[in-house]
């Protein structure tokens, strides 16, 4: 097979991932967080975040991204990242979490801002940086997404990742995911439709 074929179809397979996290995000689901205690095929054992034990079952067609360890100076004018923080006072964003998307993930997760369930009060901001500067109190970011803009800030705390293609064979145990999309079965099983996995780094958005 072709260097370009199998580039083409990796491209393909970041795009539809793409898609699918998008679709799930503009339906605003129950996102669940934890990492998996069990893996048998398709099923999973999760704790879940909050300490409760969850069956989840993979969907057949299930979508799988991988958050990895990045770092600040990942982050480029013009890239493309989604910020789950808490607003402040003035308007800002302190930003407990940064995922800095794909270049395919472009035009395809749209670029907004609106509540977020990770903590009580927050919000996730998709945009585009605009500027980046150091303060005396940290870093700030200048974001700008289709229906305004933010000043984003950075503590040591912050938890920086980079989405990228991810497999279903790392869905084993001890792997911290978060399920973006997912169906509650009448037998009170979840089905996961679409999921990041964590790769050295929980996700924390």
């Amino acid at each position: 097979m072709s260097f370009c074929r199998i580039a083409g179809r990796a491209m393909l397979a970041v795009v539809t991932l793409a898609c699918a996290i998008a679709a799930a995000d503009a339906q605003q689901p129950g996102r669940i967080r934890g990492q998996i205690e069990k893996a048998d095929g398709q099923m999973l054992t999760l704790k879940t975040r909050e300490g409760a034990t969850m069956q989840v079952r993979l969907a057949d067609d299930a979508r799988v991204g991988a958050l990895e360890k990045a770092s600040l100076t990942d982050i480029k004018p013009d890239s493309f990242i989604g910020i789950a923080g808490m607003p402040r006072p003035d308007g800002s964003i302190e930003a407990f979490s940064i995922h800095i998307f794909q270049p395919a993930q472009r035009g395809v997760v749209a670029d907004r801002h609106g509540p977020w369930d990770a903590r009580p009060g927050s919000t996730m901001t998709n945009a585009y940086v605009e500027g980046m500067s150091t303060e005396k109190d940290g870093d700030t970011l200048k974001v700008k997404y289709k229906d305004g803009e933010k000043t984003i800030h950075i503590n040591p705390q912050t938890v920086i990742a980079a989405t990228a293609k991810g497999d279903k064979s790392e869905l084993k145990p001890g792997a911290q995911i978060i399920i973006m999309g997912s169906d509650k079965r009448p037998d009170g099983f979840v089905t996961a439709k679409t999921l990041y996995v964590g790769r050295g780094v929980s996700p924390a958005m």
